[in-house]
């Protein structure tokens, strides 16, 4: 196994069904995933209102906070 700047390489992580993006100052930036669309409408209810959406793996727009 090759190490690279000191870190053990690891293999990228399984993507999920969803997930719940801030448009934050420097553009969208992924927060939270799930693959669970009722885990993830929750997590997002409980956000403040503001620049968030939910997006599915294809990236369509299923909600907004």
């Amino acid at each position: 196994m090759k190490e690279d700047g000191g870190e053990r390489w690891m293999p990228p992580a399984t993507p999920h069904a969803y997930r719940v993006l801030w448009q934050g100052t420097r553009g969208p930036e992924v927060v939270h995933e799930s693959d669970d669309l009722l885990a993830a409408l929750r997590w997002l209810s409980g956000r403040p209102q503001g620049d968030f959406e939910l997006r599915d793996h294809a990236g369509a727009l299923l909600a907004t906070a």
